[in-house]
């Protein structure tokens, strides 16, 4: 008792607490939770209500530990809730795991509960030894950041929070309270099946453990709050960081520069993707792994100037050159933009990236020069003239280099996939391409036996620049 006292003083998680929900089973660590804090209620000064809850995957017996819990309550005078639902028939429903589902249709219940009750804790059972076979569990599984921390003292719930009071003691210790305060708990099956990870762990691993440190759960509850506490504080860094490599930011889209991003310390990239998954997922998905992040921070590490890689839920990440934009499907595989405009002599064509101006003169130029100016004669060129979008398969003649296709001259001049889309192409009245604005010209043309010329200017939306 006195180590609970002590770790719920450190902890402070019954400072502000005037009502506490106890999610009880009726086995050892939930019982005595129950009468340890209906114990210590005046001490507290809380008000406790039990909460039990019937999975319905056992038939009789978890009917039966949820009359017992009723029966525990009404012979203290402690408040009961209680519950069952069909947790089977919701798993197929949803197409969840059993674990899953279990999971959450026990804490809509006990939701329910804290709203009906107004009460600003959630009291769970979980002890030192669930610690250890919970940390040892994801490290073995690959997890990272946050999550090699196990499980939490104490974290936000319904309008209040989840408390872990025996995080600092252990299974035996529960099981010594039980004796000495003559409580008698149910015993769950399921507990004794290895065919769960946990009973497992905790069936080979524990006991070895033990036996070499005996106090071994408080040196995993040390690194878990010591692991907790630098993930904050890295975090923090990283979200600092992070504001200087986005280009981008809006409901399910963020592009980001990857030279940026690459000259952030390894672990603040590591922790930056994490901050942009949460921000895109806002709930990840259980299949979202380490080795998604692994494989981001190898696109973007990579030699090679584009890549995607496709994450659950349809999130798609697309590098092209020094930008790459994390995206959902349905935005990123939408219709391309296409167009094909009449380019009037004099005119100006509106585009999606820009415009297209074209003016004429009777006066010979004066010398322009630059790709996003195109000077000819009337002569020289078959009008009309149109600006479209590209095409499969499209090529221009280049003085002194002969007939190229598009896709080479984008990729070498480094233009991102989603520009090229929208990238604006002049054609004569026979198609051919003669100007791709801001990049290639098809010839020189002489501007010596006309009367009249032509100026063509393409001006890029400023922030495309």
């Amino acid at each position: 008792m006195q180590e609970v006292e002590n770790f719920i003083r450190k902890h402070r998680l019954l400072s502000s607490v005037k009502k506490v929900v106890i999610g009880v089973s009726g086995g050892p660590d939930s019982l005595a939770l129950l009468h340890y804090l209906w114990k210590r209620s005046s001490f507290y000064k809380i008000n406790v209500i039990a909460a039990s809850f019937d999975h319905q995957l056992r038939g009789e017996e978890s009917a039966r530990e949820l009359a017992f819990v009723r029966s525990f309550c009404e012979k203290r005078n402690i408040t009961f809730e209680g519950c069952k639902a069909d947790v089977a028939n919701y798993q197929k429903e949803h197409g969840l795991s059993l674990q899953t589902a279990a999971r959450t249709c026990r804490y809509t219940f006990f939701e329910e509960v804290m709203n009906r009750h107004h009460a600003d804790a959630l009291a769970l059972a979980h002890h030192g030894d669930d610690q250890v076979e919970t940390m040892l569990m994801r490290m073995t599984r690959g997890s990272e950041g946050f999550s090699l921390a196990g499980i939490p003292i104490k974290r936000p719930f319904a309008n209040g929070e989840i408390i872990r009071p025996f995080l600092g003691i252990t299974k035996e210790q529960i099981e010594h309270y039980c004796k000495v305060e003559n409580l008698f708990p149910v015993h769950d099956s399921s507990n004794d099946s290895e065919k769960y990870v946990r009973n497992r762990f905790r069936k080979n691993v524990l006991p070895f453990l033990k036996k070499e440190n005996p106090s071994v759960h408080e040196r995993f509850q040390h690194l878990s709050e010591t692991i907790s506490e630098d993930e904050a504080y890295i975090l923090k860094l990283a979200a600092i960081e992070l504001e200087k490599v986005l280009i981008s930011q809006t409901e399910g889209k963020i592009e980001l520069s990857v030279s940026a991003f690459n000259k952030m310390p390894i672990p603040l990239q590591k922790r930056g993707i994490t901050l942009i998954l949460n921000y895109l997922y806002k709930i990840n998905p259980s299949s979202l792994s380490s080795v998604h992040k692994e494989n981001f921070l190898s696109l973007l590490g990579s030699e090679h100037p584009s890549g995607s890689l496709h994450f659950p839920s349809g999130l798609v990440v697309s590098r092209t050159y020094d930008r790459c934009l994390l995206s959902f499907e349905q935005d990123v595989n939408h219709e391309e933009w296409s167009f094909d405009y009449s380019l009037e002599l004099p005119g100006i064509v509106e585009l999606p990236n820009g415009m297209v101006t074209a003016e004429i003169t009777d006066r010979k130029p004066a010398l322009l020069r630059g790709k996003d100016v195109f000077v000819f004669s009337r002569k020289d060129v078959s009008l009309p003239l149109r600006v479209r979008s590209r095409k499969p398969g499209d090529r221009m003649a280049i003085a002194g280099v002969g007939s190229r296709k598009l896709k080479d001259i984008f990729i070498d001049a480094k233009v991102p996939q989603e520009e090229r889309k929208v990238w604006p192409i002049v054609v004569d009245a026979k198609g051919e391409i003669v100007w791709l604005p801001g990049l290639k010209h098809t010839r020189h043309y002489s501007l010596n036996q006309s009367e009249q010329w032509v100026i063509l200017r393409f001006q890029k939306n400023r922030h495309d620049v």
